[in-house]
């Protein structure tokens, strides 16, 4: 019990395991669990779709070869019905399946045998990135708005409003980027810095993370994703926003 008048002790994140290997996830139950996180384990889509309290999940570790369901599809419900963050964690590790579970709105994607502690590191980038689950709402007269081009940026609500006052659902790694990038108007991100920004870590010399992500975003956000002018590719050096940028 706290002593009274201290401040109330912060719940614990909470990390749902999806991984039907027994051994792996008994592994990063405990792992994780003693490094001061609460873990629940699901070992098919069936218990995924089932769990009782997603709204209070503050992040999945996706397996993609579950026994019942292709883990790419369960991504697509963990990123529209439940808005959660995702770390896809398997033994899929070809390049090609890195950029598809990075275009379904994965935050990262680490490839079977992991290393216990980069994953670690991994889950707590993506936790300080991300709003908790039991973050309460954020109030309705948000002065956190930025402003580039007709659209409307509201940090704290993190609502994206486009130029005819639609809504425009972004995932947490879009959010990221997007907020990276209006910080830095008309200048030139690298890959490391953004990368590092949203993940925690640099690119690596074929992590192509950055690139699927800025991709997602500007078919989001440009009025010609294929040929986009908001968020230019700079050779060599990485992304540019070029807009001018207004905050509230």
């Amino acid at each position: 019990m706290p002593e009274a008048g201290s401040p109330p002790v912060a719940p614990r994140p909470h990390v749902l395991v999806v991984e039907d290997d027994a051994d792996i996830s008994g592994l990063l139950s405990r792992y994780l669990g003693g490094n001061g996180l609460r873990v629940s384990i699901a070992g098919t889509g069936a218990q995924v779709r089932g769990f009782a309290e997603p709204s209070g999940v503050d992040l999945v570790l996706l397996d993609l070869g579950l026994p019942d369901e292709d883990g790419l599809q369960l991504l697509r419900l963990l990123q529209g019905q439940w808005q959660v963050p995702v770390i896809v964690v398997s033994g899929r590790g070809e390049p090609v399946e890195r950029v598809v579970g990075l275009e379904l709105g994965a935050d990262d994607y680490v490839a079977k045998p992991f290393d216990l502690r980069e994953l670690l590191a991994r889950v707590r980038s993506v936790l300080r990135r991300a709003p908790s689950s039991r973050t309460a709402p954020a109030p309705a007269t948000s002065t956190n708005v930025w402003r580039f081009d007709g659209l409307t940026l509201d940090v704290d609500a993190r609502r994206l409003i486009d130029r005819g006052g639609a809504e425009i659902e972004l995932t947490n790694g879009e959010f990221q980027l997007l907020r990276a990038l209006l910080e830095h108007p008309q200048q030139v991100l690298s890959r490391d810095q953004l990368m590092n920004d949203l993940h925690g870590r640099d690119a690596g010399p074929f992590d192509r993370a950055i690139d699927v992500q800025v991709g997602r975003l500007r078919r989001k956000i440009e009025l010609d994703p294929e040929r986009p002018r908001l968020v230019q590719a700079i050779r060599g050096a990485g992304y540019r926003l070029a807009a001018s940028v207004h905050k509230d």
